[in-house]
């Protein structure tokens, strides 16, 4: 792709996924409004996540990307982020103290209310309604009111991501992260589960720790970092009339570039990766670390051609790449895509999803995913790097704070008639807290797997 870039050519190329809005002049008058706001994030914190994500290219640290499936207007709740983002970080210290590796966070969370579909249309006892696209384009009720797309829920989604953003900035930098309140951090649903437990042995060898940091005079009165967490945003860029009136030149530092101000981080979809459409077009002039997820029908030869042209300088940082292959899939399909990432010299964070590729339909009519497909492919994802020589840098997955009952198995073994009994998500399955650390704990012994393989050769070939 060349030419001229600017926020709005991206309208000159063929768009998938994007709603039919009923009134044109409507639309133009909500983005007209919404490039007067202020930005959600600055463009100095979008190169601050760029260079902590060059540190993870380089095998140096780990990303750790959840969240939502799509937020909701109905679900928006101080409780509910504050849940999320203690999940979040207890994640995260798994990994940290487990495999004394820094960790990258980024939440799926202020922005992500747009969803790519596989059908424009939903069928429900013979009768055909537009789908469901997320709370940013119409409603989930299925009646034909709620499902015209209606450009006045861009304002609110604006609005939502705004507050969400202010709670948690204040949850990561006013105390709320201080790794001496890390017993205060697991949820009373998850207490008494074998993650739970796990995770309190954890917390008890980390204050020991603390302990004995004190006694030498390091505090997190005197250290930042142990009282402070860095924590980012991120979502699948999906409408880019949204995204454009957000997108700003940056006036304060010596980039000068353009930035999604609507996110830290944006990423692109299996559905909208094509090479010559809008969403690619729109992705290339920005420059915020960017996302893109590669399925299983993704070819090696098309995936360097994306990264030519979204990151035709290769800096470190400013490409991850997202596998959501599915479990029977990810042996068989990822190792290609790396091979031809690693000829080529290509810097990029290689990220799994082990979400969308393992959804499917219960006996009981829920969509779901088996938690051991999810773990699975995490471990799938993991042996093709070992065999490939190439860092595996991160995990990407749905996930929530609160006590739902959405993808079966895990330590509480959700079956698949206990679904019905906390089945609140307005979109795809997520994990709940106690398996979103059940993940966390496989993730670190793999990262301890790998970190400890290159010193065993060392003392083999001595």
């Amino acid at each position: 792709m060349t030419g001229a870039w600017s926020p709005s050519s991206w309208r000159n190329k063929p768009i998938k996924q994007v709603p039919s809005y009923p009134d044109a002049g409507r639309v133009e008058d909500v983005e007209k409004i919404l490039r007067g706001y202020p930005t959600l994030v600055f463009a100095g914190e979008a190169q601050r996540l760029r260079r902590e994500l060059a540190e993870v290219a380089a095998g140096r640290a780990f990303l750790l990307q959840g969240g939502d499936c799509a937020e909701s207007f109905a679900e928006f709740s101080a409780d509910n982020i504050r849940d999320t983002f203690r999940v979040l970080l207890q994640m995260a210290v798994v990994l940290t103290f487990g495999a004394s590796c820094p960790v990258v966070k980024v939440g799926r969370m202020a922005g992500q209310f747009a969803k790519p579909r596989s059908s424009d249309i939903e069928t429900i006892d013979g009768i055909e309604l537009p789908s469901y696209r997320g709370d940013m384009v119409n409603g989930m009720e299925f009646t034909e009111e709620s499902r015209i797309p209606d450009p006045e829920r861009l304002h609110r989604v604006y609005n939502q991501s705004a507050a969400t953003l202010n709670l948690l900035r204040a949850f990561a930098q006013g105390g709320f992260a201080n790794l001496e309140e890390i017993n205060r951090w697991t949820l009373s649903f998850v207490e008494d589960s074998p993650e739970g437990e796990r995770f309190e042995k954890l917390s008890q060898r980390i204050d020991e720790c603390l302990s004995f940091m004190r006694a030498c005079g390091v505090t997190p009165q005197s250290t930042q970092q142990l009282r402070e967490t860095e924590f980012y945003t991120s979502h699948e860029a999906l409408l880019l009339n949204y995204e454009e009136t957000l997108t700003r030149k940056d006036t304060i530092t010596d980039d000068r570039g353009w930035y999604a101000t609507s996110a830290h981080m944006v990423w692109i979809g299996d559905r909208t990766r094509q090479l010559d459409g809008a969403h690619v077009e729109y992705f290339r002039g920005i420059h915020n670390p960017i996302g893109l997820k590669c399925g299983p029908t993704l070819d090696p030869d098309e995936l360097l051609k994306l990264l030519d042209v979204l990151n035709p300088l290769n800096d470190p940082g400013r490409m991850t790449l997202i596998a959501r292959m599915g479990s029977d899939k990810v042996r068989a399909g990822l190792p290609k895509l790396v091979r031809a990432v690693q000829r080529e010299g290509r810097e990029v964070v290689w990220s799994c999803d082990p979400m969308h590729g393992n959804t499917l339909t219960s006996s009981t009519g829920y969509k779901t995913r088996p938690f051991d497909r999810i773990l699975d492919e995490v471990r799938g994802f993991f042996e093709v790097h070992e065999a490939e020589g190439s860092y595996a840098g991160g995990v990407h997955v749905e996930m929530t704070g609160q006590d739902v009952t959405e993808c079966t198995g895990g330590a509480h073994r959700i079956t698949e008639h206990a679904l019905a009994d906390r089945y609140h998500t307005h979109c795809d399955p997520r994990l709940n807290a106690s398996q979103s650390l059940e993940l966390a704990f496989l993730v670190a012994e793999m990262l301890q797997k790998r970190r400890r393989a290159p010193a065993v050769e060392l003392r083999e070939a001595s």
